[in-house]
């Protein structure tokens, strides 16, 4: 590649952001193009790379003997000889790929490390697992769970008294319509007095619920510049009861966010009930989110996510089932509609409130549109008008800038507060650019120290053996995936940037800079080894999302 010396900006295609000349390159047809960009691999494939599981190896540890754990951190098996995992602890040893680095963070930072031997910075701690001079308390999770409650919803020994009294609410809601109101009814009157709109959403900036890459190590980071409002993962409702493991995980909570929600999904009121009583019985959280803007295939198609904006009794029936059995907050997540063109979220949301919502959140565009075209802003504010006060009304799309957030915040006054996504994973630091009102024209360093930080949290979330270290890399290059979109302040002709602006082909003010914009899947890897050490051998990568937003 050169570096375009002409004025002409003839090389920019339709729809690309202006960056200064300077910056802009011409690519050489000879060029090596065994690698061809990521956003080139995924197109037309809906939004996501459904193929991907097959693209993706584990590290080689994952196919061999694994050591037990109690011996790794020098305790006694108490299977003995019927544990499946490897005793040969010399074996063990020889056949394990070198260590990342001379310091583990874990080690360094609490002064233990719950891997042992095991862990892939081990020789930090390997004669001494405690070190007793710097041991400091570890921040305790939130909603960490053990194994038991999962034991107990597997056995169906977990009852729900709440539900059961909603559905005979319902029964004998027919034979008392005119008549007074019942005991069930006052129950129900005090209960949400008590606790619905219990919190301040005015104004206030709310990290959306993100599948895979709004991990809690994700949601730290953005504490950190700021945002007030986090939620968990989408986790399924069905999976929670049936107790498994991987669902249940999602649900953890660091001490740092201040305000936590958990998102809800599914296509049964009974399921979506019992799940939310579970949780307000058993997690520390501020809210429960029910998912009814999720476009993919897989929820729409079991009648769940944005397939529920065409059932408004279904609505009525879960907000209602969540209202009654929670004791924190109920919140809606929602789209303009299923098919572009027919909207009906300006039906549902005066009915939100009254069904028992305390936020309702509005996407600007259809299933049908998923993340392509311009969210609809003014559509938002025509909704906003039909809110109610009793609930908070958020907005969300497209915003990139502090300048988007005050613009519908404040000069339009479309809404009580915004949900940002798509942004976050751009640039996290949009919400400190919020705060402040001023553009960041962040440096590469300062990025890649945000990853590095990023990678901590991690090991602290996933762990530091191999699994945890691939765990780690894996959620680090799906984030890239949408970091490399971010197109420095600095280089830019015109400010800020839009969500639909494709970034050129350019060169940045360092090579870091450059690394960092390329949306090639090796100069990912290239920047996850800069901080977690060389990628195992034969390590490929293909990410879940599709990041662009543009139209081909």
């Amino acid at each position: 590649m050169s570096i375009q010396e002409s004025d002409s900006t003839s090389d920019l295609k339709k729809g690309d952001a202006l960056v200064k000349k300077k910056y802009l390159v011409l690519k050489d047809e000879t060029e090596d193009s065994n690698d061809p960009p990521v956003q080139e691999k995924l197109k037309r494939q809906g939004g996501q790379h459904h193929a991907r599981g097959s693209k993706n190896k584990q590290p080689r540890e994952f196919q061999c003997n694994r050591l037990c754990h109690k011996l790794s951190i020098g305790k006694e098996c108490s299977f003995g000889d019927s544990c499946t995992f490897s005793h040969d602890v010399e074996g063990y040893l020889a056949q394990k790929e070198p260590d990342l680095g001379p310091t583990c963070h874990l080690f360094e930072t609490f002064g233990t490390c719950k891997h042992g031997l095991r862990c892939r910075y081990a020789n930090a701690h390997k004669v001494e697992l405690v070190d007793k001079d710097k041991i400091e308390p570890e921040q305790n999770l939130l909603n960490d769970f053990g194994r038991d409650m999962q034991i107990r919803l597997r056995k169906k020994q977990v009852s729900f008294p709440r539900y059961a009294e909603f559905e005979e609410t319902l029964k004998a809601e027919p034979a008392q319509q005119g008549s007074s109101k019942t005991d069930a009814d006052e129950r129900e009157e005090k209960r949400q007095k008590k606790s619905r709109g219990c919190l301040d959403y005015q104004g206030k900036t709310y990290l959306a619920p993100l599948t895979t890459v709004g991990n809690l190590p994700f949601r730290r980071i953005c504490k950190g510049f700021g945002v007030d409002i986090t939620c968990s993962e989408m986790a399924i409702a069905g999976n929670l009861l049936q107790g498994q493991q991987s669902e249940w995980a999602l649900l953890k909570r660091h001490p740092s966010e201040t305000i936590f929600g958990i998102q809800l999904a599914g296509n049964r009121a009974d399921v979506i009930g019992k799940a939310a009583e579970l949780i307000s019985n058993e997690c520390s959280v501020d809210f429960i989110d029910l998912n009814m803007g999720c476009p993919i295939d897989m929820a729409f198609n079991n009648g769940g996510g944005s397939a529920l904006l065409s059932q408004p009794k279904k609505i009525e029936r879960m907000i209602r089932a969540m209202r009654y059995v929670s004791d924190c907050d109920i919140t809606v997540k929602f789209r303009t509609g299923v098919k572009t063109g027919v909207n009906v979220a300006h039906t549902l949301v005066p009915e939100f409130a009254k069904w028992g919502a305390a936020i309702g959140t509005l996407h600007g565009r259809s299933r049908q549109q998923r993340y392509t075209k311009l969210a609809d802003w003014k559509y938002i504010g025509q909704c906003h008008k039909n809110s109610p006060s009793a609930m908070a009304f958020f907005g969300g799309g497209d915003v990139l800038s502090w300048e988007d957030y005050w613009e519908h915040m404040e000069h339009e006054k479309r809404c009580d507060g915004i949900m940002i996504g798509r942004g976050a994973l751009i640039k996290p630091w949009v919400f400190k650019e919020i705060e402040e009102r001023r553009v960041w024209d962040i440096s590469a360093t300062e990025r890649l120290d945000m990853l590095k930080q990023f990678a901590k949290y991690g090991m602290e979330h996933w762990g530091t053996d191999t699994q945890g270290i691939a765990n780690v890399r894996r959620y680090m290059l799906e984030w890239q995936s949408f970091l490399c979109r971010y197109i420095p302040a600095g280089i830019l002709e015109v400010l800020p940037q839009k969500m639909n602006d494709r970034p050129p082909a350019y060169v940045g003010r360092n090579d870091l800079e450059t690394l960092m914009a390329s949306d090639k899947v090796k100069d990912w890897i290239k920047l996850s080894e800069m901080i977690l050490g060389p990628a195992p051998d034969g390590f490929t990568f293909v990410p879940k999302h599709k990041s662009n937003s543009y139209e081909g």
